[in-house]
C-alpha cells in the first residue's frame, strides 16, 4: 500500500507541505472509501478542511495527534456544526490515517469522551425526511398535468421512487437498460448502490397497480413512450428539459431530482421522503421487516425501525389488538 509522506517536525505549518497533504489525502480518501459517491465527496472535503485548519494553526495533519483533533472538533462544535457533521469529519480523519498505515487519533478514549460531551450538549437527533400518507400522495399525482412532458416524467419519477424505495442517487443513475418488464410488472436492476459497492446483482420489483392513475409500471411506460418519440432508446431514464419543454440529453442530477420532489410534494418533503414513506406505508399495511428489507435492501431491522415514520401514537399500536 502506498503511504502518505510524513512531514518532519521542523516543517510543521509549511503551507507547501500541507497543501500537498490536502491534495494527496483527498485523493486517497476518495479512492479508499468504499461508500457512496456522496460520502466520498464529503470525506474528501472534510479532509481538505482539516488540513487547511492545521495550516492556519501551525499543526501537523498527518499524523495528527489527539490534541490537534480535539481542538479541531471543538472548533467545529463552537462554529455550530451538527453532531452528524462532526462525526463525519472524524470518520474522514480516521480513514486518511488508516490508508496511510498510521494509528488513528479518533480511537483515543479521551477524544471519544469529548465527542460524547458534544453529542449530549447539542443532541444527536438527526433531522429526518418526513413521510407522507398514501392519500396525500395520490392527491398530488392527480394534480400533475400529464399533458406536459415534464408532468409525464415527474409522475413516473415519483411513482417509481416510492414503489421501489429508491435512494435519490439510485433513481438518478437509472438507465433504460436497467429496466425489464414482464407480466407481473417491472424489475429494476441496480448495478451499484450505497449498500452494494461491488456491483453484485441487486434488483427491485415494481408491480402493476389496479388503479391506472397510481400505477408505477404504467407511469414508467408512459415516460418511455415519450423518450421513444424523441429517439431516446438508450441512456439515462430520467432527463432534464430545456426551456419550452424541449427534452435534453442530460441526466437529471440528484439535486434536480430533489427539487422536483419538493416542487410536486411540497417544501417539507425531499427525495428521501419517497424511501421513508415506502417503509412507513408498507408497515402500516402489515408488511413485515423481511418484506420491507427485500425492497429497500437494508441490512438490519434496526434501520427499518429508524426509517419508519410513525408519529401518531394510534398508528401501528398493539393496543388495537387486545380484543377488548
Amino acid at each position: 500500500m502506498e503511504t502518505l509522506p510524513i512531514v518532519p517536525d521542523a516543517a510543521v505549518g509549511a503551507a507547501r507541505h500541507i497543501d500537498e497533504y490536502a491534495a494527496a489525502g483527498a485523493r486517497y480518501v476518495t479512492t479508499g472509501q468504499q461508500g457512496a459517491a456522496n460520502t466520498q465527496r464529503a470525506y474528501a472535503g472534510d479532509w481538505r478542511r482539516f488540513t487547511a485548519w492545521c495550516r492556519e494553526h501551525g499543526r501537523e495533519s498527518l499524523p495528527a495527534d489527539v490534541l490537534t483533533v480535539a481542538a479541531f472538533v471543538t472548533a467545529l462544535a463552537e462554529a455550530g456544526k451538527k453532531v452528524a457533521t462532526i462525526q463525519r469529519h472524524c470518520a474522514a480523519l480516521s480513514k486518511a490515517h488508516q490508508l496511510a498505515g498510521l494509528p488513528t487519533p479518533t480511537d483515543d478514549r479521551q477524544l471519544k469522551t469529548l465527542l460524547e460531551g458534544i453529542s449530549r450538549e447539542k443532541g444527536v437527533r438527526q433531522k429526518q425526511a418526513p413521510a407522507f400518507t398514501l392519500a396525500y400522495f395520490k392527491r398530488v399525482l392527480q394534480g400533475i398535468d400529464v399533458e406536459r412532458l415534464d408532468g409525464v416524467r415527474d409522475r413516473a419519477l415519483l411513482l417509481l421512487g416510492l414503489a421501489g424505495a429508491f435512494r435519490r442517487d439510485e433513481l438518478a443513475s437509472l438507465d433504460l437498460a436497467h429496466l425489464r418488464f414482464d407480466e407481473d410488472g417491472l424489475v429494476v436492476e441496480l448495478p451499484r448502490s450505497k449498500t452494494n459497492q461491488k456491483g453484485e446483482a441487486e434488483e427491485k420489483a415494481v408491480f402493476f397497480s389496479p388503479d391506472r392513475r397510481s400505477c408505477p409500471v404504467r407511469a414508467v411506460k408512459d415516460w418511455l413512450a415519450v423518450l421513444e418519440q424523441h429517439g431516446r432508446t438508450s441512456g439515462p431514464l430520467f432527463l432534464s428539459f430545456h426551456k419550452g419543454q424541449r427534452l435534453s440529453r442530460r441526466r437529471l442530477s440528484t439535486f434536480s431530482l430533489n427539487e422536483i420532489v419538493q416542487l410536486r410534494l411540497g417544501a417539507p418533503y425531499t427525495a428521501h421522503s419517497l424511501r421513508a414513506s415506502f417503509v412507513t406505508i408498507a408497515k402500516l399495511n402489515g408488511a413485515d421487516d423481511a418484506e420491507v428489507m427485500n425492497q429497500t435492501k437494508h441490512k438490519t431491522t434496526d434501520m427499518i425501525r429508524r426509517y419508519t415514520r410513525l408519529d401518531n401514537v394510534r398508528q401501528h399500536n398493539a393496543a388495537q389488538k387486545l380484543g377488548l
